[in-house]
């Protein structure tokens, strides 16, 4: 029998697809969106789907329950992948605005983990599965909020895989580069809704950036998500599944700078891409 699979963010892009293939694929998927629109969506398409806005402590809960009672107090995987990124120089951001970051890409992501760990506890090979970002280990200009959000995630990761070892869960984080979703669509909305370009110091990178947001081309070495599908799978099919998968080259690429030059050096690298 496949594993039971816990998905957050299944909206779209990474999670859609991956919630999507997996159900295709025979396994037992719990999809979950905060829109009660996608959540129909989704059920029509047969899908087992629910509301889970991970920032919810109540919808947490009732997901949490849902689960024990429809799968016998267990769960084999938690896939943690909502998120969103907040744009925007770090001096043109509110105390909100990074709060707003923090509280989806990292607290309602360790709060749902705490609360599955119990499920996850009487599974055969249980796997939690953070959906990170090569903004996860390298830093890059108006994108503050979320580089700080990945960088907090993947030392929470790093932890809870030292402390479950012993329980035999393994705490995995999949860092993807670019990704054709619509990621950039809702780091948009994010950028109009919490900054502020007339004034601001940064005004006319800003503009450029808007030119960014608004092109249909994608980034350089953009790939599909199933690239990360493919990757989601060969951990759900390991025994000892690695500690990280980098997805994409850009990804491999500064994983390797990073190991190799200077801090200056790097900067440098980044100031220029």
């Amino acid at each position: 029998m496949k594993p039971s699979i816990l998905i957050t963010g299944c909206s779209s892009g990474i999670g859609y697809f991956c919630t999507k293939q997996l159900h295709n694929d025979g396994y037992k998927v719990y999809a979950t969106t905060k829109s009660q629109k996608d959540v129909k969506k989704l059920q029509d398409e047969g899908i087992d789907t629910f509301k889970l806005d991970v920032t919810s402590s109540e919808d947490i809960e009732q997901a949490i329950k849902y689960i024990a009672i429809d799968n016998n107090n267990k769960l084999d995987i938690l896939f943690n992948n909502a998120g969103f990124g907040q744009p925007g120089a770090l001096e043109d951001l509110s105390k909100n605005a990074l709060k707003k970051q923090f509280e989806t890409n990292l607290f309602g992501n360790f709060e749902l983990t705490k609360e599955a760990l119990g499920l996850l506890r009487n599974s055969q090979n249980p796997k939690i599965i953070q959906n990170s970002s090569v903004l996860g280990f390298i830093s890059m200009k108006f994108r503050g909020a979320y580089n700080a959000s990945k960088y907090a995630l993947e030392g929470l990761s790093d932890t809870l895989r030292q402390e479950l070892r012993p329980f035999g869960i393994h705490v995995v984080l999949i860092e993807p580069g670019p990704i054709r979703s619509n990621f950039r669509k809702n780091a948009y909305e994010k950028f109009k809704k919490h900054i502020e370009i007339e004034g601001s110091f940064y005004e006319n990178e800003y503009k450029n950036a808007i030119k960014r947001f608004e092109s249909t081309k994608d980034d350089p070495f953009t790939l599909g998500s199933d690239a990360v599908y493919k990757v989601l799978l060969k951990i759900i099919n390991a025994k000892n599944p690695k500690p990280r998968y980098r997805v994409t080259f850009p990804t491999t690429l500064f994983w390797f700078l990073k190991r190799v030059l200077s801090t200056k050096m790097l900067d440098w690298v980044l100031e220029h891409v």
